[in-house]
């Protein structure tokens, strides 16, 4: 029997706001952060992603090219908080959780 890696897909959700911070984005970049969700969130969270600490500690951050995409892991599923530009303060993340 092969050893198969593969873990099996976790659910994602959005916060509202989260929702909103994608329709803001310009095409490329949407399309660029739902292919990172798609193929790195759901399948291996922890190994694309760092966690963040202090405040937002139990929060991970998964970097796509110049933007951040805020999540937890609740209950295996994968909870998108925000998706914010780097140069962005985190302080809005903060008032989302």
């Amino acid at each position: 029997m092969e050893n198969d890696n593969r873990q099996a897909p976790r659910p994602i959700t959005y916060h509202r706001l989260a929702l909103e911070d994608i329709i803001s984005l310009d095409h490329f970049w949407q399309d660029e952060v739902r292919v990172a969700i798609e193929q790195k969130l759901v399948t291996r969270p922890e190994l694309f992603s760092k966690p963040l600490q202090y405040v937002l500690k139990g929060c991970r951050t998964l970097h796509v090219g110049d933007y951040r995409v805020v999540f937890k892991i609740i209950s295996n599923t994968v909870h998108v908080v925000a998706i914010i530009h780097r140069s962005s303060d985190y302080k809005e993340v903060e008032r989302r959780l």
